[in-house]
């Protein structure tokens, strides 16, 4: 499947001027990307108040971008392959920038559902269409390993600037303008893009089998959706029949695309044990963070009762914390053996998670999350490991992967945790709303950014009693999603070390040729 490994020291490999400010117009969008993620996170109790969703409905605006980047990921890695990835990437800007001006005027909790999922399907365009173009722009293995850095520090810095811009937009503008932020960044990348970026596409790749991209998209939303009305309201008849439909259209899917003499994803690139593992702690490691970033956000304005703008400052070392972790992740490969590095990222995140249980404060809080940033090595590390085990004509499809391990991890993480949390939290507060107006009791008993809301129509004296007991009650959800994560990383860790106790490094795989230390 794959040729000998590229000498490194092969002058003809070096990227050029042009690739490396090419890096940075692919680095615009995925600045947006965290961006639109992380001011979304503070915008909750303002959205909260003004739309008044459901909990139910509240977990759909957060996760809903997810389910649907995942859901689309395949098929847009598969188009870009086909029509070409800078297409496919300004088509997709082009897009997010329409469809962010909808989500930032929307005036009801099913309108910003609908606003978010279209966002979903444009903001699948951008994660595989950014890493594939890299892959195929840096050959060298170690500049490629600097870029790919690079490109998850991209991340780290809309991360940084997104909780800033967002709460002063939020404190200034209302909650709708943080979508707004993201539109002059994709007119930039847009006009930026066809003069630097070079084109790409498999010329081998045929026509896109529009049958199996259906079958893949409705195989995750299935399964998805499923898993979502399980955690909500338990496995009932509609939980279990949604599951088993996905499983069920996952295996015809994969029966399809291994009779197909040009597949939607190439079969082989799973041969590589290196890179099913990889993919699975990928997964697993977002699907705990994610969901604890919802929280931690909530924590901060409605527990520890700061400003939107206060909250996005607190945030901002954490993001910090990140971006250097991004940076050092090459040289850390150099002197610790990947499956090292992979296994001391989940503990260092795990013993994040421990914190968050057993903190007792707003400073106890600050410091565990910082800790939670142990991941980035395991981040950059599964995702070079993943790109790098496909031939470069492939690379679209092989990035597609690496975004839906994150993507479908990610909102399962908050879609599972945050119902979870929903549910103690509801558990807790039965009592308490027990004597209170009906209005009131149905907010206060839904949400705590409900709550905060709802107590504004109570006696002082009730209003601060029910709004003491709705903190200590999400609190007290927030802990046990903690504990949840630090088990949960904890057991990949040691699964780390063993799956990939023998496994050799990707690019080994089935060449015989020994790899350079940079791409292993």
């Amino acid at each position: 499947m794959h040729s000998a490994a590229p000498d490194a020291s092969d002058p003809s490999l070096r990227a050029t001027r042009r690739e490396w400010i090419g890096l940075a117009v692919l680095a615009l969008p995925c600045l947006v990307y965290a961006m639109d993620f992380t001011v979304l996170n503070l915008a909750i109790p303002a959205l909260t108040a003004e739309l008044r969703p459901s909990a139910s409905q509240l977990l759909w605006i957060i996760d809903i971008y997810g389910f649907m980047v995942s859901g689309f990921l395949m098929i847009m890695g598969g188009l870009g392959d086909r029509i070409g990835r800078r297409k496919v990437l300004l088509l997709g800007a082009a897009a997010f920038g329409a469809v962010s001006i909808l989500a930032a005027f929307s005036k009801s909790a099913q309108m910003l559902i609908f606003a978010r999922a279209a966002l979903g399907v444009a903001g699948a365009t951008l994660a595989p269409s950014t890493l594939s173009l890299l892959a195929n722009m840096f050959r060298d293995p170690s500049e490629r390993t600097f870029a790919v850095s690079m490109w998850i520090s991209s991340f780290s810095a809309g991360a940084i600037i997104g909780p800033l811009v967002g709460g002063a937009l939020i404190q200034s503008f209302g909650w709708g303008s943080v979508f707004l932020a993201g539109v002059p960044v994709m007119v930039l990348l847009l006009v930026l893009g066809p003069m630097l970026l070079p084109e790409y596409r498999d010329p081998d790749a045929g026509r896109l089998d529009l049958a199996s991209a259906l079958l893949s998209l409705a195989a995750v939303l299935s399964f998805i959706y499923g898993l979502k009305r399980a955690a909500e309201a338990g496995f009932g008849a509609d939980a279990i029949g949604a599951t088993a439909a996905g499983v069920g259209l996952a295996l015809l899917f994969l029966r399809r695309q291994s009779r197909l003499e040009d597949p939607l994803i190439d079969l082989a690139l799973f041969r590589s044990r290196s890179l099913n593992t990889a993919l699975c702690i990928n997964m697993l490691g977002v699907f705990f963070m994610f969901g604890s970033f919802i929280l931690l956000a909530q924590y901060f304005q409605l527990v520890a009762g700061l400003t939107p703008l206060d909250a996005g400052l607190w945030s901002t070392p954490s993001a910090i914390v990140f971006m250097i972790g991004s940076f050092a992740t090459p040289a850390l490969a150099r002197r610790i053996t990947p499956v090292n590095l992979l296994a001391g990222g989940l503990i260092v995140a795990a013993a994040g998670f421990v914190g968050l249980a057993l903190a007792d404060g707003f400073y106890g809080v600050l410091l565990s999350s910082l800790l939670l940033v142990g991941f980035t090595p395991v981040i950059a590390l599964t995702t070079e490991i993943i790109v790098t085990s496909a031939p470069p004509e492939r690379a679209g499809a092989a990035s597609a992967l690496s975004e839906t391990a994150i993507e479908l991890g990610g909102a399962l993480g908050i879609a599972a945790l945050g119902s979870l949390g929903t549910l103690i939290y509801r558990a807790k507060m039965a009592g308490v709303i027990a004597g209170l107006p009906p209005d009131v009791a149905r907010a206060a008993g839904a949400t705590l950014g409900g709550a905060a809301d709802a107590v504004k129509f109570l006696p002082p004296e009730q209003a601060e009693r029910t709004l003491s007991a709705a903190r200590d009650a999400f609190c007290a959800g927030f802990q046990a999603t903690a504990w949840l994560g630090a088990l949960g990383l904890v057991g990949a860790a040691f699964a780390t070390k063993i799956a990939l106790k023998h496994a050799r490094p990707p690019s080994a795989e089935g060449s015989g040729e020994k790899p350079s230390s940079a791409a292993a």
